[in-house]
């Protein structure tokens, strides 16, 4: 009897709330996930999920069960890397879920450079802006701003990146640059929707340790940032964009600041974290991942 076999089927099938969706995480059929519950139930002499065609739950011995083996993959593989460090690098699934708009500027470029490093590792980048499971959804790793931060979760800082606040040259000729936040409630706004909470993401400005949330009529609202770039670009109001967005827009001047460069207000920097299920998650191959981050990143982001 593979023991191990058996609790991973039943640690799936906890976390994501269903046999067939545990299936899907281990690449076996229902069928077995089934058996090997029945096998290990057996073999414990005790219940651990009430089954119903409706519904499946964790039974008290279940809950109790679960918690005490829920991490035993993660202990044997950091064992086997203690032990055979100087012989196996980062290896195998490495599942990474991130903000569209993060993933897509920033780690899609830094993460072939990963694999070129560790050929063995099997990437996985999963890009939505509401908060996975990392059980649930057999997540590795997310990459999460403050908002998206949950307890439970393990979140080392990772970067700070710079937002700006800006418009077209022809809207701010035709409406004027605002140099105090409380000008911006004349001017037309183009918010992000964060599907967190539902609300738009609210701007924050820096002066001499003081801050001020900006007052700015939501002329527009997307929940996509690349689009927000292309309105602004447009000449359809102020919008606050991650540096990794502005910079190109900036470059070629169909951008220009408003706030920042060089004035007294600043926009309120973004904090990324780095996430993790738990401290014993830290294996070869999500320490590779963390580090390679790290040293790719600007120099004006790391923390």
């Amino acid at each position: 009897m593979n023991l191990l076999q058996l609790i991973r089927s039943f640690t799936r099938t906890a976390e994501t709330g269903s046999i067939a969706a545990a299936a899907r995480t281990l690449g076996i059929s229902a069928t077995a996930v089934g058996q090997n519950i029945n096998r290990l139930e057996a073999h414990l002499g005790v219940r651990l999920l009430n089954r119903s065609t409706r519904q499946l739950a964790l039974s008290e011995a279940g809950t109790v069960y679960l918690a005490q083996v829920r991490h035993i993959e993660a202990d044997l593989a950091r064992a086997q890397a203690m032990v055979t460090a100087g012989d196996v690098e980062p290896a195998g699934p490495l599942r990474i879920a991130s903000s569209s708009a993060f993933g897509r500027h920033v780690l899609a470029p830094l993460l072939p450079s990963l694999q070129q490093r560790y050929p063995q590792l099997q990437l996985e980048l999963r890009l939505t802006d509401r908060a996975v499971q990392h059980g649930a959804e057999a997540v590795d790793a997310s990459i999460r701003i403050g908002a998206q931060l949950e307890d439970g979760l393990v979140a080392r800082p990772l970067a700070r990146i710079p937002f700006v606040f800006c418009a077209s040259p022809a809207y701010l000729q035709a409406h004027g640059t605002p140099l105090q936040p409380a000008q911006l409630a004349a001017h037309r706004g183009l918010l992000h929707r964060f599907p967190t909470d539902g609300r738009p993401l609210r701007w924050g400005l820096l002066k001499d340790g003081e801050r001020v949330d900006a007052a700015l009529p939501p002329s527009m609202v997307c929940d996509d940032i690349d689009a927000l770039a292309e309105l602004a670009a447009a000449g359809a109001g102020i919008t606050r964009l991650a540096a990794f967005v502005a910079e190109p827009y900036l470059g070629d001047g169909r951008l220009q600041c408003v706030f920042g460069c060089g004035t007294d207000w600043q926009p309120e920097p973004m904090d990324v974290y780095f996430c993790v299920s738990d401290r014993r998650d830290f294996t070869a191959k999500i320490r590779a991942l963390f580090e390679h981050l790290q040293a790719g990143l600007p120099p004006a982001w790391q923390v």
